[in-house]
């Protein structure tokens, strides 16, 4: 008789659920996050293990892969869609662990891509970047806000970087002004230097590979781009429709109606946050550099807002690169603005 495994996991324990292949429960219990411990609650039933069902949390790495490298078959559940029924009055970990394991004897468990474990640093590592970019974007405006606040003028990018210690003295004669604009320049040259180590080691480490190359003909995408849309997509094959691939990229609006009235919105979060990013940064270069983007976005903020044109030209930038992907040509942009 097979047995069904789900793993409800936390920050420092999990609760583990088995049930059989009649749905009857065969052995439950509450855990220390630790692996060693973990293989040896599952060793009694491994011969009869037909599958595991880990909740996609936080922190999954070392379970899955220690899992799967003891020759388990696991699966990584969607947590935003695995939801009970909403009528229960109680759950639990409990609860839930054995209703991760009921879905996968059901075969309804609606899961999520288990990344490959050899690449999963440098991935990892793109995404530390972009946290540190989005740290120096906001140091840099609140520099500016300091400034326009204080002196009512403005800085430009090339003025905040050769902003010198005399010229911020010369800018805020009270020390203490003083003193917040230079521990701001120099939280933002620490991360001017962070950021540059890490796109350097990327460049050296990581090659576009063959079907990602195109994308560098996709206009604003360069190579950092490029390199976080191929690191974050993983195999395009995995994804049946463009359909499927834009609504990961968070390019596809949410939105919930019943007899033609609205009742709320979807989950605007799921799907890949850094993609989303990525072709958002796409839109912004394209229509800032291309006439012909230009024209369309212009048009399209003749009737929305800006953010809306933004979002609806990083969509269609998705679809694209959908295609160039997959089907290993070059960007067409007759095709993209037909």
């Amino acid at each position: 008789m097979k047995y069904f495994v789900g793993i409800d996991l936390h920050g420092t324990n999990n609760y583990i659920g088995i049930i059989n292949q009649k749905g009857e429960r065969v052995y439950n219990q509450r855990i220390h996050n630790d692996l060693n411990t973990i293989i040896n609650s599952l060793k009694p039933f491994q011969k009869r293990i037909k599958s595991i069902a880990v909740e996609a949390t936080f922190n999954w790495y070392w379970l899955v892969d220690g899992l799967m490298d003891e020759g388990y078959n696991l699966n990584l559940a969607n947590a935003a869609a695995t939801n009970q029924y909403k009528g229960i009055k109680n759950t639990d970990d409990k609860s839930d662990a054995f209703w991760l394991a009921e879905m996968l004897r059901l075969n309804i468990l609606p899961t999520g891509h288990i990344y490959p474990k050899e690449q999963r640093p440098i991935r990892d590592l793109f995404r530390r970047r972009i946290q540190l970019v989005q740290h120096r974007t906001s140091f840099s405006l609140s520099l500016n806000s300091m400034i326009k606040n204080w002196t009512a003028s403005s800085l430009s990018q090339s003025e905040r970087k050769s902003l010198s210690p005399q010229l911020i003295t010369e800018k805020f004669p009270d020390p203490h002004k003083a003193m917040s604009a230079q521990a701001i320049c120099n939280s933002i040259a620490q991360l001017d230097k962070n950021i540059s180590l890490i796109e350097k080691e990327i460049l050296k480490v990581v090659r576009l590979k063959k079907e990602y190359k195109k994308l560098l003909t996709v206009w604003g995408i360069g190579e950092i781009l490029a390199m976080t849309i191929m690191l974050e997509t993983g195999n395009i094959h995995r994804f049946k429709t463009v359909g499927d691939y834009a609504s990961y990229c968070r390019c596809v609006p949410t939105n919930k109606t019943s007899n033609g009235k609205t009742k709320g919105k979807g989950n605007k979060k799921n799907g890949n946050k850094y993609l989303a990013w990525a072709y958002v940064e796409a839109a912004n270069f394209m229509q800032r550099a291309y006439p012909q983007a230009k024209k369309w976005f212009q048009r399209k903020t003749d009737k929305r807002k800006r953010v809306v044109a933004v979002k609806a030209l990083g969509h269609k930038i998705s679809r694209a690169c959908y295609f160039i992907m997959r089907d290993n040509v070059d960007f067409d942009p007759s095709k993209l603005f037909a």
